[in-house]
């Protein structure tokens, strides 16, 4: 991206070689630069025109507490509230640059930098600068422009908290900014991290999805950052890692507040420096991915618990996203369903699935402490087992514990039969439906042939000449 002409970056260094260095890239870049060596040319600068954006360096005198830039950092967001400010520190001042985002910065970089990820920078703290425009009109009507605009098709709602959050993800989305996803489990925050890269620039790229809280300590850097041969044990050949696979891509780092501390000092320096040595190597390779991460755990009680580092959670949350949880939104709930069994018509084959009106509304005052992937449960089970195609609320309650039509409380688990129980009925409606072909059932019940075959031997099905061809 070129940006036009008029546009004027202020660079605030005291340091002659930084200032041509940065003024030689960036008017390539298509800006006009102006530069000041400390306080009193910002003010001279800002008397005359108004930057696009500062560049400022943390310490731009004798002084190197970082108290000069910190105060220069308050000014300018005094003067200019909206100005975004990006930050030069060097690893040592890195706490200076947290106080600094606290206090208003749009982004930190250390020295020395790539000059590819501080274009990358500058232009996203100008998108979304420039994106900050309040939505209008009513909710229909704004999910209506929304998804004219936006791939949205697998987010389902028109709630104003919704919008809200789809809102952000609209603005956000082209820029190269990280964004946080927050909310509890099953609201769906993979799929948000999911439209965040399909409504990118990097959407021909890969995604790449890492559960960091199913990978172990141990295991982290050959996982993240890949090995080489002979790098331990077992290591008998080479491994990309996550990283490198989500090159010039996104990368979705799921469960971000499991990672303990060795594993969040490893993540941050990729996440500040773009570059890593896959274990075993001595070489550093370089990485250009889009970081988005997502949380069920309270990010900032953490930082002040000592649990979670400061530094990395200021660099991965310049974008805060929270999700709602299902009770937040219940009118959304008869939407989530009919998409639900919408889905299931084709997936089953039955064209003729309908929910009763009462059925829609007893739901929405269902608590459903597992959200949107415990609705989806309820509604697939209730079509597995139902004896018709027009689901009642009975179909839906019959296989729910009181515990659920009950208990509201967000900690409530979603009781149902006994397991077994419920699987062989699951199965055996599903053989029903499919007439004893092994494999569309296991296609519909999710699960390999295999383990069809294993339940079935469990729970004394007959299963003789039942593999008949699709």
């Amino acid at each position: 991206m070129h940006n036009a002409p008029s546009s004027m970056l202020l660079i605030i260094d005291d340091d002659i070689a930084i200032q041509t260095s940065l003024s030689l890239l960036f008017r390539r870049e298509g800006f006009t630069v102006r530069v000041a060596d400390g306080p009193f040319e910002t003010r001279a600068v800002l008397d005359e025109e108004t930057p696009e954006l500062v560049l400022l360096d943390m310490n731009f005198s004798v002084d190197t507490s970082g108290d000069d830039g910190l105060r220069l950092l308050r000014y300018l967001r005094e003067r200019l509230p909206t100005l975004p400010v990006i930050l030069f520190t060097g690893w040592g001042s890195i706490d200076l640059a947290v106080q600094g985002m606290k206090a208003g910065a749009a982004d930190f970089i250390t020295k020395p930098w790539q000059n590819d990820h501080l274009v990358q920078s500058v232009q996203t703290a100008l998108r979304l600068a420039q994106r900050a425009q309040p939505p209008t009109g009513t909710a229909s009507a704004q999910r209506k422009r929304l998804d004219a605009q936006f791939r949205f098709e697998n987010i389902v709602g028109d709630d104003p908290i919704l919008l809200d959050v789809l809102t952000t993800i609209g603005r956000v989305a082209p820029t190269d900014a990280p964004v946080l996803i927050t909310g509890e489990s099953g609201t769906g925050k993979e799929l948000i991290a999911e439209a965040v890269h399909q409504n990118s620039r990097r959407n021909r790229q890969p995604f790449v999805k890492v559960n960091l809280g199913g990978i172990s300590s141990t295991l982290f850097e050959s996982e993240l950052f890949g090995h080489v041969r002979g790098a331990f044990t077992d290591a008998k050949t080479d491994r990309t890692g996550r990283f490198e696979l989500a090159n010039r891509g996104s990368i979705f780092l799921d469960e971000i507040g499991d990672l303990d501390p060795a594993s969040q000092v490893k993540l941050l320096r990729v996440l500040q420096d773009r570059t890593f040595e896959p274990l075993g190597s001595s070489k550093s390779r370089t990485v250009d991915v889009r970081v988005i991460c997502a949380t069920n755990r309270n990010l900032e009680e953490m930082v002040a618990q000592g649990t979670f580092r400061e530094d990395l959670f200021y660099r991965i949350n310049l974008i805060t996203v929270r999700l709602p949880a299902l009770r937040e939104r219940p009118g959304d709930i008869p939407a989530l369903v009919n998409f639900f069994i919408n889905n299931l018509r084709r997936l089953y084959g039955r064209p003729n699935l309908t929910v009763e009106k009462g059925a829609l509304n007893w739901l929405k005052n269902l608590p459903l402490s597992g959200n949107i992937r415990q609705l989806k449960n309820i509604v697939e089970r209730a079509v597995l087992l139902a004896p018709t195609d027009v689901l009642a609320t009975s179909d839906f309650e019959r296989h729910l514990s009181p515990s659920v039509t009950t208990d509201r409380s967000p900690s409530s688990l979603s009781s149902i039969l006994p397991l077994d129980q419920l699987e062989r009925q699951m199965i055996e409606r599903a053989m029903a439906h499919h007439h004893n072909r092994i494999p569309q059932v296991a296609r519909a019940l999710g699960i390999t042939r295999f383990a069809l075959y294993r339940r079935l031997e469990k729970y004394g099905l007959n299963y003789d000449s039942l593999d008949s061809p699709d």
